[in-house]
């Protein structure tokens, strides 16, 4: 008897009724066993085929989205590190209060940018409906209370990197909204792009608010360790005191 006669046989023996089994995924192999090749793909194939990637308009949205938290970041710890822009202007807040004044200016450039990329590609069909319009005004509703909720419990100085500055804030803030969400001031932005692509019904709103998310996540990973190294100094300097 060959090997896989006895395969068959050691088959039948283990499986007398002939029953099939499906096979079980391998709960640690995880998507290896996912056979993509059933997968229904003409959705994402769909949106794609929407956006044109080569569209100046698009590019220079994703450039604006990406060069704002660069911006603010590598000046704000520049200035951290220098204190420059202070005796540049002479005080930390007239300092504080021109680099939030730039910051503004880049964000209404950002989602001006935004605007003219999702006026210049496609709609899709599939999100032209009054339950994805309303939607997109409930999100953009929500991301307006939570920025403007955060700027009010920040103040401009917390708002925009005053700790970068030397203006530290006495205690933690931890009310509203900051105690139903970590950074609201960023995700509630990413929140209006948002509920603004699904009120546009554009596909390449989609695309550009994901941007502005990894680009909000990828920014938080320096902001939030480098504004905490901060105020430990601070602890730091008042016990040697």
């Amino acid at each position: 008897m060959s090997d896989s006669d006895s395969d068959a046989a050691a088959e039948r023996v283990n499986n007398p009724a002939g029953e099939s089994h499906p096979v079980l995924l391998d709960c640690c192999g995880g998507l290896s066993n996912v056979d993509y090749s059933k997968m229904d793909l003409k959705p994402m194939e769909e949106l794609l085929k929407l956006i044109n990637f080569h569209d100046p308009s698009f590019r220079i949205a994703v450039i604006a989205i990406i060069f704002n938290p660069l911006f603010w970041n590598v000046v704000a710890r520049w200035e951290h590190s220098t204190r420059s822009l202070s005796r540049l202007f002479g005080s930390p807040y007239l300092a504080c209060y021109c680099l939030g004044f730039i910051i503004i200016l880049l964000n209404i450039y950002r989602s001006h940018s935004m605007t003219m990329a999702m006026k210049a590609q496609a709609r899709w069909e599939v999100m032209d409906r009054t339950g994805v319009f309303y939607a997109g005004v409930t999100l953009m509703v929500l991301g307006t209370l939570l920025v403007v909720s955060s700027f009010l419990a920040l103040g401009f100085t917390g708002t925009f990197l005053g700790d970068y500055f030397g203006i530290l804030m006495d205690e933690k803030v931890t009310g509203f909204p900051f105690n139903i969400i970590k950074n609201p001031m960023y995700w509630g932005s990413t929140a209006n792009y948002l509920g603004l692509a699904l009120i546009g019904a554009s596909p390449v709103g989609l695309v550009l608010t994901a941007i502005v998310g990894v680009a909000y996540k990828v920014a938080l990973r320096f902001e939030g360790p480098f504004t905490e190294q901060i105020y430990q100094e601070r602890s730091r300097h008042h016990k040697h005191e």
